[in-house]
């Protein structure tokens, strides 16, 4: 693997590396890529989906790295972390007190109660702290109450005109990223950067994407808007003290009427504007943008540094939202569904403790691989890798994602952008080579692991768990001793298994939500007799050697769900130019997500186990063998006696 990550990095062709855990791929990309910056004088930029991978890099394999090449290459490497401007504190904010009504919790006292004494600690740290990390306070706050200390980039006020510009922290990691030999950062980052006008990221030429089956959900996220009539109600507020009442009592207007039409629409997809839309979100633009002319610019550092922020901030606000309206007007332009750059659905968010929901007018792309192949290929050698890139027994899926050709080696052919348009590539494609690369895995997969289909189970249905899967989760866990892992489809389900094993056997059920996601994989870990039951956060990050887990569990195959509007239209897309769009959509995301899954078994070479996978349509339907060639070669068994026989041994070897 390293040294096709150093031919790829000397010849510019982009690469897809699938390499097993225990394989030392962070290693094998690394030193290429150090050795590449410390030559070149060019800064490599690697980037992570999680938290937990980047602290691996920068508090683990970076340090000890640049320890063991200094002789080598002559002098130390340097690297750094970067992330997003909201995840530092923002001494402005801090200093001049401008909070906001955090918009969740306005009917919840004691979420009021809560966020108040997290902002008192914050303004308590901020003494202390040299980083303004949010990772480094431990134990963290919640989302709203950091929401009071931070900003987002477009709401800073810049160096320029902020009095604590020299010592920003967002500042101070930015200037040591751009001194740096190798810059660690997420996903999100990439996205924002390939969106920005502004340069976000150091200049780079080699960018390494470690996770990269995270990739296009990520970067949709980040492309995705929000509208709801509390957003509304928040900016105007925000704007309350800087615009004269008429304006705001016009802006707070057009919001009422924009909920009213909110909570007479339908929840789901948009596949064309109500009637009465166009006028509600034209008037809404208008006071959005008549608001935004009435406050003026952010003037230079002669300002009164309070209300240069909350110029900043409501300018901030007035303009994401108007562009968001003036993105929803446009989106049925198309009228060909397939061609269409957005997809527009409503959704039902609950807000507080006591069930409360509210109408949120969201909007996504309908493909990345186009922003992904101008923004990030196009301008830097690529290297994507992680041990889930193949699907069916190749890359080609993932790679027309990501907005490369099929078939490794840059010929377009007629390559098949699936997650969107159904339309073959654009040929600037076709400049685009890549390579595949299967660096294989340390585990003896058919004499450590089995894979078993419970074929005689009953297709699984929308309700409940049926009688028979509980029967046979009830079954493979006391075969198991317990060390049980369950992945379920739905929370739901989570609790449902958890409450029936919990009444029908002795062990220690952990269920996700019982507590933090680590603390309860640490109890797992800690404990071989105990099972933890949960939902899609378990199915990847999870990583317990040893002893304490012989048997994952997966209640059905994970496709999403069929009322989830993204991927009902890319599905509609992929369709409408020919394809078939559930393999390429639904199938593949299925796919992804089991070897997920099925991937926290074997992490170490003296595991051994069983994935239990309770569908039968995994045995019995006609897409059954393309999702198990997803999997690694497990022993394959439908025989439940075979199984549990399996289990029992390894739960008592003597």
């Amino acid at each position: 693997m390293a040294s096709a990550v150093a031919h790829s990095i000397d010849t510019g062709e982009h690469l897809a590396v699938q390499a097993g855990t225990g394989t030392g791929k962070s290693l094998a990309y690394l030193v290429p890529s150090i050795r590449h910056a410390v030559t070149t004088g060019h800064t490599v930029v690697v980037s992570t989906a999680t938290i937990a991978l980047q602290r691996q890099l920068i508090d683990r394999d970076l340090p000890r790295l640049a320890t063991a090449l200094k002789a080598p290459l002559g002098r130390e490497p340097s690297f750094a972390i970067l992330k997003g401007r909201s995840n530092y504190l923002c001494l402005n904010k801090i200093h001049t007190a401008s909070t906001e009504e955090p918009e969740g919790e306005l009917f919840d006292p004691f979420e009021i109660s809560r966020t108040g004494r997290e902002v008192t600690r914050l303004h308590e740290w901020s003494s202390d702290t040299e980083t303004g990390d949010r990772d480094d306070l431990v134990p963290g706050v919640s989302d709203r109450a950091w929401r009071q200390v931070s900003v987002s980039a477009r709401e800073c006020l810049g160096a320029a005109n902020c009095s604590y510009a020299e010592d920003c922290f967002a500042e101070q990691s930015r200037r040591k990223a751009g001194q740096s030999d190798l810059v660690v950062t997420n996903h999100a980052m990439l996205a924002i950067d390939a969106m920005s006008p502004a340069t976000i990221l150091p200049e780079h030429d080699v960018v390494v994407v470690d996770e990269a089956h995270e990739l296009v959900d990520r970067i949709t996220s980040v492309s995705t808007d929000e509208l709801s009539a509390a957003s509304i109600a928040l900016i105007a507020r925000r704007c309350g003290k800087l615009i004269d009442e008429e304006t705001t009592d016009a802006l707070l207007g057009a919001g009422e009427q924009f909920g009213e039409f909110l909570d007479e629409v339908r929840t789901g997809e948009w596949t064309t504007m109500p009637s009465g839309g166009d006028a509600v979100f034209a008037v809404l633009r208008d006071r959005l943008w008549q608001a935004h002319t009435a406050i003026g610019p952010v003037r230079g550092t002669g300002q009164d540094a309070d209300s240069a922020a909350a110029r900043s901030a409501a300018l901030t606000s007035l303009e994401n939202t108007h562009d968001a309206v003036v993105r929803l007007l446009g989106a049925f332009d198309e009228q060909d569904m397939a061609k269409r750059r957005d997809v527009v659905w409503v959704s039902a968010e609950p807000i507080n403790r006591a069930g409360d929901t509210r109408r949120v007018l969201c909007m996504a792309p309908l493909s990345v691989g186009g922003l992904l192949r101008s923004s990030l290929f196009a301008g830097a050698t690529v290297i994507l890798t992680s041990a889930t890139l193949t699907i069916g027994g190749n890359f080609d899926a993932l790679a027309v994602n990501w907005g490369l050709p099929a078939h490794g080696g840059g010929t377009a052919g007629a390559a098949v952008d699936v997650t969107a348009t159904g339309k073959t590539a654009p040929s600037d494609s076709s400049s685009m080579r890549w390579n595949g690369l299967d660096a294989g895995s340390p585990f003896d997969y058919p004499r450590s692991a089995i894979l078993y289909v419970a074929k005689h189970l009953p297709r699984p249905g929308r309700d409940a768990l049926s009688e028979p899967v509980r029967a046979e989760i009830a079954e493979l866990v006391d075969a198991a001793g317990g060390r049980t892992l369950g992945l379920f489809s739905s929370m739901r389900a989570a609790k449902e298994a958890t409450e029936f094993m919990r009444g029908h056997s002795d062990r220690t059920i952990l269920c996700q939500g019982d507590d933090s996601t680590s603390t309860l994989v640490k109890k797992f870990a800690d404990d071989p007799e105990t099972c933890l039951f949960g939902t899609l956060s378990l199915w990847q990050g999870v990583d317990v050697p040893g002893p304490s887990l012989s048997l994952v569990l997966i209640d059905r195959i994970p496709f999403p769900r069929p009322d989830d509007p993204l991927m009902t239209a890319r599905q509609r897309a992929v369709s409408a130019r020919g394809g078939n769009g559930f393999l390429a959509v639904a199938a593949n995301h299925a796919a992804l997500l089991l070897a997920q899954g099925a991937g926290r078994l074997l992490r170490a070479t003296s595991d051994r186990g069983v994935v239990a996978v309770l569908d039968s349509r995994l045995a019995t339907a006609g897409y059954g063998g393309y999702l198990v060639a997803s999997l690694p070669p497990f022993w394959r068994t439908t025989d439940p006696a075979v199984t549990r026989a399996a289990l029992r041994r390894l739960s008592d070897p003597a």
